[in-house]
């Protein structure tokens, strides 16, 4: 077949990573050849985890990404205490649900405003688009300035977290400076309702594909940290049998592997898919700005992720505000005894679920580790969901077509480092 158009995005921009997009269109309006190709080198952390100590485990994951450092700390201390039979006060529970709210806070304003905004309107960067909006721009950097600054307060700093370690933290934060972040969590309620109402109006491409979407749940919570891994279209398993349901393949073109649920496809996860399948958790006042956005849940959209990403924002702020008043934030003390066991733990980063397990020996030693990232459950979902989308925009210019498919890969706001752990 002749090939009409060929499109070819050597460095995709406003992503975290280093990925490419290249396919043809046929003059019989066939698309062939599509690839994602993420070549950011493979870093191994799986195999230079072997013969560390557990403890140490949340500091050398976290540098897997300087994006979503809180998560990979989360899990791997998850997955840690699960194969050592912890269980952790209500006070680590929270202040750790606090630490991840924060660092989905920072991720998602940057994603929302910074990486994908100017794409929505018009504008080649933020900084082209500050000229014209520097009152959106002034908003999305108060948001992102929350978020880092509750981070570090709990953490010790807003990027690679220095405080969280198996059974607790090595030290609790101040009450007054919690004082003081509360009354900007309340303060930034009218910003977050400002940012729904922003991308409810917002021109996006009229795409939709059904496919699997996957996050975990929480019956009682929005769920961050711990919950069984659903989907829409049945899947519902306990983090401990997540291998037996989610399978990789090894492509070529890519240092990701490629996630798919047995006997299925890929799937997508992010904060569309937790809004689908969490949203009678969601707090009063962001179910009401979902429902007064236009768009009807569950969605299946995949540019809808970033109103999805504003829902939760107002959700966060809510329930960080209810974490704050109820912890009495006292000194804890923390006992570890060594043994061996399989641990494994899946959480929601700010990108979708990821998963962490370890097999240890009798010192806490690691001898097995197996880390999938939320790009890695992605990487395939976006290669299907580009083959559907470039359907119906086939005629259009190779500049708009171009364009349009890098607007759908920072969509899903891929953590590419991550994929390529």
């Amino acid at each position: 077949m002749t090939v009409e158009k060929k499109i070819k995005v050597d460095y995709i921009a406003r992503v975290e990573g280093q990925g490419a997009i290249n396919f043809d269109i046929t003059k019989e309006k066939k698309v062939e050849h599509l690839k994602l190709k993420i070549f950011e080198p493979p870093r191994f952390f799986e195999s230079f985890l072997i013969g560390r100590k557990y403890d140490e485990l949340m500091e050398l994951t976290s540098r897997i990404c300087g994006i979503c450092p809180v998560a990979h700390q989360i899990t791997a201390l998850r997955a840690v205490e699960n194969a050592m039979g912890i269980d952790v006060s209500n006070q680590t529970r929270d202040l750790r649900k606090l630490i991840a709210i924060s660092a989905h806070i920072q991720s998602n304003v940057l994603s929302m405003y910074f990486l994908s905004l100017p794409d929505l309107m018009g504008y080649e960067s933020i900084i082209s688009m500050g000229k014209d909006h520097l009152d959106i721009v002034k908003r999305g950097l108060m948001l992102k300035k929350l978020g880092n600054d509750i981070t570090e307060i709990i953490g010790g700093r807003s990027v690679h977290p220095v405080t969280m370690i198996v059974d607790g933290f090595t030290s609790i934060p101040n009450k007054n400076k919690f004082e003081n972040i509360r009354k900007r969590l309340v303060d930034a309620k009218k910003a977050a309702f400002e940012t729904v109402d922003l991308f409810s109006n917002i021109e996006i491409p009229n795409f939709t594909r059904k496919c699997e979407h996957v996050s975990i749940n929480d019956s009682k919570y929005y769920a961050i940290n711990k919950g069984h891994l659903k989907s829409n279209n049945g899947l519902d398993i306990d983090e401990i049998n997540y291998r037996k349901h989610i399978f990789e393949k090894q492509k070529p073109y890519s240092t990701a592997l490629h996630s798919y649920i047995k006997n299925r496809d890929s799937f997508m996860v992010g904060p569309l898919p937790r809004v689908n399948i969490n949203y009678s958790q969601l707090s009063d006042d962001a179910k009401n700005a979902a429902i007064n956005s236009g768009y009807k849940f569950p969605n299946y959209n995949p540019f809808v992720s970033h109103l999805a990403r504003a829902i939760e924002l107002v959700h966060d702020i809510d329930e960080s505000i209810e974490i704050i008043d109820r912890m009495p934030l006292k000194q804890e003390q923390s006992k570890v005894m060594c043994k061996s066991g399989f641990g494994a733990a899946i959480t929601e980063a700010p990108r979708g679920s990821l998963y962490h397990s370890y097999t240890l020996d009798n010192n806490g030693v690691v001898k097995k580790a197996d880390i999938v990232p939320p790009t890695a459950h992605n990487a395939y979902n976006i290669e299907n969901d580009m083959n559907q989308f470039v359907q119906t925009i086939i005629d259009e210019p190779i500049e708009d077509i171009t364009l349009k498919c890098e607007m759908l890969v920072r969509a899903y706001d891929p953590c590419i480092s991550c994929s390529a752990h």
